[in-house]
């Protein structure tokens, strides 16, 4: 059985307001299924959201020793995984893309800043291999990059 990601929590870009988040439901969700069924967590699309609930889910997955599958976009918070979860339970398809960008902050009324000290805090968190590709490719700014499946394969094995 395998649990699939799909976490909504994202700021408009026309408006720059907080859209009504649906993430902490979700991955309440995810959660149950995970501690209950101890499946495997397949990313299939996730466009990231509020950090702190990735933080929670990844490290859920983590003690439960169960591996997870990248096999979508994982954009934005869901990129954690990499530094939650230990490298020799992460594997990608063919179809795996994870999107980087600088961390932001949103107030209560939904302007959104930067995050200079979040986004040094965030880089330093994902494993070698993976910062220096953030490295090579400029470093986090708010301009998102892709690492693509065929890249992630020199880092990530393939999932058989």
């Amino acid at each position: 059985m395998s649990v699939q990601s799909s976490l909504h929590t994202m700021t408009s870009h026309t408006t720059g307001q907080a859209l009504v988040p649906r993430a902490i439901t979700t991955v309440l969700i995810f959660l149950l299924s995970v501690m209950s069924a101890r499946a495997d967590l397949r990313i299939v699309s996730s466009p990231g959201g509020e950090v702190s609930s990735y933080l929670q889910l990844f490290a859920s997955i983590r003690q439960s020793g169960e591996r997870v599958i990248i096999d979508g976009p994982c954009l934005s918070a869901c990129t954690l995984v990499l530094s939650m979860v230990p490298e020799d339970r992460i594997c990608v398809t063919r179809r795996a893309l994870l999107g980087f960008h600088a961390a932001r902050r949103v107030d209560e009324q939904g302007q959104v800043y930067s995050a200079p000290g979040e986004t040094r805090l965030l880089a330093a968190t994902y494993p070698e291999p993976v910062r220096n590709w953030i490295e090579r490719k400029g470093g986090l700014t708010e301009k998102p990059i892709f690492l693509s499946s065929r890249q992630l394969a020199a880092f990530y094995p393939r999932c058989r």
